[in-house]
């Protein structure tokens, strides 16, 4: 028996907010939250659940494709079908009318890009003497996703052994968990990466003087000047004023995007698709070629050796 008569779509999707992302990360919840109350609330939250069609859905997802990406559409959709389920399991709906709804393809968003050999230059050369350098430097010469650098810390660098290594085991994920387990892998590291780490735990150093009872410490790498961990929003911020000294558009590039261009610098220099997959942490190769088709070319010639060709050991 149905109890929901005067249930909307509203108190539904606010009610899976409330009680069904127990255990999620704080940036999957804070994403839901968004785009639930900016677009599924605000176009069908006023609905009664008993009186919500599929044809509703239908239309209401085709008016939002002419703004949205295909992906942002895919993510309203799973909001309001996870939203309906636990109401359905509630009593307060028979069906859940959003499962015969198909996603129609939305507006193409920017696509990701690489930074050419000179851009990438360019880019290191601007970083220089900022507090981000030796993050644009293991961006661009390791591959890190920038979730990874965050939560790295200093046990896991080793800056004496040969070769210098870096241990990616952590993210800034719910959990600390790199984003699958062949994410989890320790890299060899070029010259300069090493060479910008020991002058950034030497600033570091400084700045952990001046904060004195301030400083927190949770032995980050990448850190603010108390010792907290950073967020994606500092990490742009500062992006931006080193794209900006390096003559470059800052809303044409992103942090995730120096990645893209390890990729895109490692393929060009001949090395395989089987050992650049391995160096990103992905699970295979098809994933690589898949994310990074665009940054790929046919290849032949490991990380830090090959980084060092590019790049120079200075």
């Amino acid at each position: 028996m149905v109890s929901g008569a005067g249930y909307t779509v509203a108190d539904a999707v606010q009610n899976w907010l409330d009680y069904g992302l127990s255990g999620r990360d704080p940036a999957t919840v804070e994403k839901c939250k968004i785009l639930a109350n900016k677009h599924v609330i605000t176009g069908l939250g006023a609905r009664k659940l008993v009186d919500l069609t599929a044809d509703d859905v239908d239309r209401w997802l085709a008016d939002k494709s002419k703004d949205l990406s295909t992906r942002t559409l895919r993510e309203l959709r799973s909001i309001l079908v996870r939203s309906i389920s636990r109401a359905q399991a509630r009593d307060k709906v028979k069906r859940n009318v959003v499962l015969l709804c198909e996603i129609p393809k939305g507006k193409e968003g920017r696509p990701s890009k690489s930074l050419t050999l000179a851009q990438a230059e360019a880019v290191l050369k601007a970083s220089e003497g900022t507090a981000l350098h030796a993050y644009v430097v293991l961006s661009l010469l390791l591959g890190a996703r920038t979730e990874e650098l965050r939560a790295l810390t200093w046990t896991h660098v080793d800056l004496d052994s040969t070769p210098a290594s870096i241990m990616v085991w952590r993210s800034v994920r719910d959990g600390g968990d790199t984003k699958t387990k062949k994410s989890r892998r320790t890299l060899a590291m070029p010259r300069r990466c090493v060479d910008a780490l020991k002058l950034h735990r030497e600033r570091q150093d400084v700045a952990k003087k001046a904060a004195g009872d301030r400083w927190q410490d949770n032995d980050l790498v990448f850190a603010s000047k108390v010792g907290t961990e950073l967020d994606a929003h500092n990490v742009r911020r500062s992006f931006r004023t080193v794209l900006k000294k390096a003559s470059l558009d800052p809303k044409d590039w992103t942090p995730r995007e120096m990645r893209h261009s390890f990729v895109s610098l490692l393929s060009d220099s001949g090395m395989p698709i089987e050992a650049i997959s391995r160096l990103v942490g992905h699970r295979n190769t098809t994933v690589t070629e898949t994310v990074y088709r665009k940054q790929l070319r046919p290849v032949i010639l490991d990380g830090a050796e090959a980084m060092d060709q590019i790049f120079g050991d200075t």
